[in-house]
């Protein structure tokens, strides 16, 4: 099991993106969670099979029909297994 966090900027709040990312991760069998950040960006913890990350990261980089994604960073690290669903963090 792999764990990927994501930076993800552009038009991302008030967006219903959250809910998006939330139904997709679900959708892969994708554990972790989302949260709005201060600075207007979208933050995404996730944990699951490398292939399925990858391909859900793919998916984020689309965004949603609102969300306008203009840049989006990650980094790889192993799971921690502390994750038993996917939440949207407020």
């Amino acid at each position: 099991m792999h764990r990927v966090e994501c930076t993800i900027c552009g038009r991302v709040q008030g967006v219903f993106f959250r809910d998006f990312i939330r139904k997709n991760a679900i959708a892969f069998g994708i554990n972790g969670t989302v949260e709005n950040e201060d600075d207007r960006s979208v933050k995404v913890i996730a944990e699951g099979e490398k292939e399925l990350l990858e391909r859900f990261i793919e998916i984020l980089k689309e965004g949603s029909g609102l969300a306008q994604v203009e840049d989006l960073s990650f980094k790889w690290s192993e799971a921690t297994g502390e994750f038993h669903d996917f939440s949207i963090l407020y």
